[in-house]
Formats: C-alpha cells, sequence, structure tokens
C-alpha cells in the first residue's frame, strides 16, 4: 500500500526532496485512493504546506512537533510505559517482527520509530498492513488530538491513519494518554517535568498480563528503556528518496 509510504515521508524529517515531491506525493494518494477524498484533501494540503514552506522553517516546526516534546513523540513506545524496563525486549521483539516479514531496515533509527513503522507495513498485504496500523490505534487517536489542538497540519496524517486502520481504538487507553503532560516546546520547565513523569500503565498488572503474547499490540504495550546494543544513534535527520518505480522513505544518514 504506497499510501502508507507516503504518510511515512510526511512524517519523517524534511528534506529538499520532500519538499520537491509535492506532485509524487499527491499523485500517489489519487492514483490509489485507499483514503476518501476528505482525507486525501487534507494530506494534500499538508504536502502543498511543506512544499510551499523554507527548508529550514519546515525543519524547526518538525523538532519542536515531534521532538522537543515526550507528548508527540514519533516513537511508539513512548506512549505507552514511559520508564518501563520492558521497552529493551519490546524493540528486539519488534526488530523480530519486522524480520520475520523478510524486512531489514538499515537505519539508525529505533524500530518503534513511526516512519519506519509505516514503511514496514506497507510491505504488508493490504489486510495485514490494515491490522498492523490498527493495532497502536490508541496513540494515533492521542497524537490526533494533540495536533488538533495546536491547528497543525500533521492532524491529516494521523486522521488518514485512524480511517485506514477502521480500528475502534480502546478509549480507555486514549484517556489515559490524553490526561498525559502536554507542555508546549517553548515551556522548557514544563518540558523537563514532562520528559520525569513515571511510567504510564493501562491498569492494574497491564504490564504482566501483556508478556508473552505473541502479537505487536503486546510489543506495543511495553516501554522505553533500549535493550544493550540498541541504544539510538545521534541523528542526521529521516530521509526521502523519490524513485520512478515509487517513494522509499529511510530514516538516519
Amino acid at each position: 500500500m504506497k499510501t502508507l509510504k507516503v504518510l511515512s515521508a510526511l512524517l519523517s524529517y524534511p528534506t529538499e526532496e520532500l519538499l520537491a515531491a509535492r506532485d509524487e506525493l499527491i499523485g500517489v494518494l489519487e492514483r490509489e485512493a485507499v483514503l476518501p477524498r476528505a482525507e486525501r484533501r487534507a494530506l494534500a494540503l499538508l504536502i502543498d504546506d511543506i512544499a510551499a514552506g523554507d527548508l529550514m522553517d519546515m525543519q524547526e516546526r518538525y523538532i519542536l512537533l515531534f521532538d522537543r516534546t515526550r507528548a508527540l513523540s514519533l516513537h511508539l513506545f513512548e506512549h505507552v510505559h514511559g520508564e518501563s524496563r520492558d521497552r529493551g525486549q519490546a524493540m528486539v521483539d519488534l526488530i523480530k517482527v519486522y524480520e520475520d516479514g523478510g524486512y531489514t531496515p538499515t537505519v539508525t533509527e529505533l524500530p518503534d520509530f513511526l516512519p519506519l513503522f509505516l514503511e514496514f507495513a506497507a510491505t504488508r498485504t493490504a489486510a495485514e498492513a490494515i491490522e498492523l496500523i490498527g493495532q497502536p490505534g490508541h496513540v494515533f487517536a492521542a497524537l490526533r488530538e494533540r495536533l488538533r489542538k495546536r491547528s497543525s497540519p500533521y492532524e491529516a496524517v494521523f486522521s488518514a491513519l485512524a480511517r485506514l486502520s477502521q480500528a475502534r481504538p480502546d478509549a480507555a487507553m486514549i484517556e489515559r494518554l490524553l490526561a498525559e503532560p502536554d507542555p508546549e516546546p517553548d515551556d522548557l520547565e514544563a518540558l523537563d517535568a514532562a520528559w520525569a513523569e513515571e511510567e504510564v500503565l493501562f491498569g492494574p498488572g497491564a504490564a504482566a498480563e501483556d508478556c508473552g503474547k505473541d502479537t505487536l499490540s503486546a510489543k506495543l504495550r511495553q516501554a522505553r528503556r533500549p535493550a544493550p546494543g540498541l541504544e539510538p544513534v545521534p541523528r542526521a535527520g529521516p530521509r526521502m528518496t523519490v524513485t520512478h518505480s515509487g517513494i522509499t522513505t529511510r530514516t538516519g544518514a
């Protein structure tokens, strides 16, 4: 599903290639037409907004939105257990999911980075992709609401994901996520407090109940600390390239 590649590209760090790819991105959305017209129109507005912008301005906006605040982190595990010690194993498990699917990303990002997750989903059949993106639906719903509150055009990506997944995310989980601190990126004191928050649990014994389940949703309920050898590498920013065979998004240098 190439539409997922477009969504992955839009959530990646802006590059000159991304700004120049307006026609290609919109063309994929229109040709594949797996999204209703309203969602395609909202995504086209985001694409136009990025394409018309100054590269440095677009990069600064991206960093302020997605890199400064925990509430809008594009690392899925950031939103499920905070500082839980289980995150290392969750990373290993998610890498195994990728490898079992014949997908071996050569990137410096952690495997729970959303653009990378969407790239993997795009390699699956339509039914498998829909099932995959439905599992972290509660995270997508919370991110969409926070972006809506900021009047950010990036809300369109999460509205599109919700429409594609056709899932009904757990309302209690969404409520828990939205109850977490959501500071503005220029409020340094509030940012420090938010990053210091305790782990988030979805009900008594949630971590124990999830252990051993061989599903991606179980892995998405695990948490934040990298396992040995998986410490994040400083990134130069995700990269997107557009080729004649389609759109390819990769992160890192």
